[in-house]
């Protein structure tokens, strides 16, 4: 009878873990906000439960992180990990040269055998990772828009996911670049690469880089309150807030997990059941606030609110949500409990749900905030469907018509493969996805 109990354990075990996602990481950007999220999951304060591991771990303990880029600056700092055995050493996969933060050089790539190599070889890993599981449930892409790896190769790799694994979930985090520019040709890059998550994934973390600094200077600012240094946002600082959004969101829920280890829940795939009602209105946005000590829930849902945009920038309509999830973790997870109601009575008042939906807002709790494990902390991550990113699609079309009409830039597009008929139905694909959002208030 023992054994048959180890064998069922093992068993257990095993579920939990080959159910599981795979994580693509692609590009610098992407890379970048990957090591943020693994150093997270990694921590020694973290107490991993078996059944914690089985949305990022294979049975045989790795990681199931791979990890993409035309060089191999960024990645190569990942071989401390290959060291400790948590990466596979196969799965870090580098070029020898960039894509000139280009999407159609990105995309295309088939002008040597080297290039061609990158992606079939970023395919023979996944395709390795996929059948190490019972059930593949999908995949989650770290990547940015005004890169020519991160959005070319990355809209290249959401298409041929999509064509071998039809049932698999793809959920894309999205980093937008400032507004203020990047590069000569984002725009372009940005809107090829919305175009073709639009068609391929089942929804997107449209992270914008110009909040993501607000926000992370923000909390350094709470810190610089208690130790009175003066807060300067780095790029890891940036790095960091983006990965804390996504453990806020992404992390697994004891109210998920049955006792053999096996999540119901499967949490990125339960995040857009949950916020992705309506499949052609699929942009999501996340805003995440921290405390430490004495917890006051209507507080930490102010400071989620207090960027939210409401109306557009030339005020001729109201922002509105089709859907909402807010996720509690607190050690004091009766406290949020007992402010349920007027918590998010505030969130459903601020994002303006749809009355079309009967259910627009749902909550999730969970007693460990593991973005900080070691000390009494409490976390509130909000994640809406919400029309505000109809703007940064109506931005990106018009800047990018605008140097479409004067013909700049294009023969970079056009050496590489590139048509009109990409930006002629990229320009038709994000409008229309902008008109959606812009009538949800109607």
């Amino acid at each position: 009878m023992q054994a048959k109990g180890e064998a069922a354990a093992a068993a257990g075990s095993f579920s939990a873990r080959a159910m599981s996602a795979v994580w693509l990481q692609v590009g610098q950007c992407g890379n970048q906000i990957g090591q943020a999220w693994w150093q997270i999951l990694s921590s020694e304060h973290v107490p991993h439960a078996e059944a914690d591991r089985y949305p990022f771990c294979s049975p045989d303990g790795k990681l199931n992180a791979i990890c993409v880029d035309s060089e191999p600056k960024v990645v190569r700092q990942l071989q401390k990990q290959v060291k400790r055995g948590s990466f596979r050493e196969s799965n870090l996969i580098v070029g020898k040269r960039g894509r000139g933060n280009n999407w159609a050089y990105g995309y295309h790539s088939l002008h040597s055998a080297s290039e061609e190599n990158l992606l079939q070889r970023t395919m023979e890993s996944l395709r390795k990772e996929v059948e190490c599981r019972d059930c593949y449930c999908g995949t989650v892409l770290f990547h940015s828009l005004s890169g020519g790896t991160g959005a070319g190769l990355g809209s290249r790799l959401c298409e041929a996911i999509r064509d071998e694994y039809s049932l698999g979930h793809i959920l894309a985090v999205t980093v937008a670049p400032h507004q203020a520019g990047e590069s000569a040709l984002q725009h372009y890059n940005a809107l090829l690469c919305l175009s073709w998550l639009q068609r391929h994934v089942d929804g997107v973390l449209l992270i914008q880089n110009d909040e993501v600094l607000r926000r992370a200077a923000a909390l350094l600012a709470e810190t610089a309150q208690v130790s009175d240094v003066q807060p300067q946002v780095s790029l890891a600082a940036m790095n960091a807030y983006i990965a804390s959004c996504l453990a806020g969101l992404l992390y697994p829920l004891k109210a998920f997990t049955t006792g053999s280890g096996i999540s119901m829940g499967l949490e990125p795939w339960e995040l857009l059941r949950s916020v992705c009602p309506v499949p052609a209105m699929k942009f999501l946005r996340v805003a995440q606030a921290r405390r430490r000590g004495t917890v006051f829930w209507d507080s930490l849902a102010s400071s989620v609110v207090h960027s939210l945009p409401r109306e557009s920038h030339a005020g001729q309509s109201l922002h509105y949500s089709t859907s909402m999830l807010a996720v509690a973790r607190s050690y004091q997870e009766d406290t949020f409990l007992l402010s349920r109601d007027s918590v998010l009575r505030k969130l459903k008042q601020a994002y303006r749900c749809v009355p079309w939906n009967p259910f627009p807002l749902r909550c999730w709790t969970d007693s460990l905030n593991v973005v900080e494990p070691g000390c009494p902390s409490h976390s509130l991550t909000v994640c809406a469907n919400h029309s505000s990113s109809a703007e940064l699609l109506q931005q990106v079309v018009g800047r990018a018509q605008a140097m479409y009409e004067t013909k700049a830039y294009l023969h970079w597009y056009w050496r590489y493969g590139c048509e009109e008929e990409d930006f002629q139905q990229a320009f038709e694909t994000l409008r229309s996805v902008a008109d959606d959002y812009s009538r949800l208030g109607e």
